[in-house]
């Protein structure tokens, strides 16, 4: 799956037609997780959680942190232990 990254968001699709996508929002050192999408057609296939590691790939990258409001990235980086370096509450 070719993960591309655009403004403030990571996805797949070409254009603004995006198949899935996660967005956020950078505020200093912090980048706020607001929302994460991904088409019928790809789901159950672990797409959603291939974007929530881009995002945390990136942080780590930049050396911020990551506040996920979005439900789904929240759920998936606090049960995942591997992540929480990045991890702000």
């Amino acid at each position: 799956m070719d993960i591309k990254q655009g403004d403030n968001r990571f996805y797949i699709g070409e254009g603004s037609s995006f198949k899935a996508e996660i967005t956020f929002v950078p505020q200093g050192d912090t980048l706020v997780i607001d929302h994460t999408f991904v088409d019928p057609s790809l789901r159950g296939q672990g797409v959603a959680k291939q974007l929530v590691d881009r995002v945390v790939a990136y942080a780590r990258q930049e050396n911020k942190k990551i506040l996920p409001v979005c439900s789904y990235a929240m759920i998936v980086m606090e049960r995942d232990l591997s992540t929480h370096d990045v991890l702000k509450r």
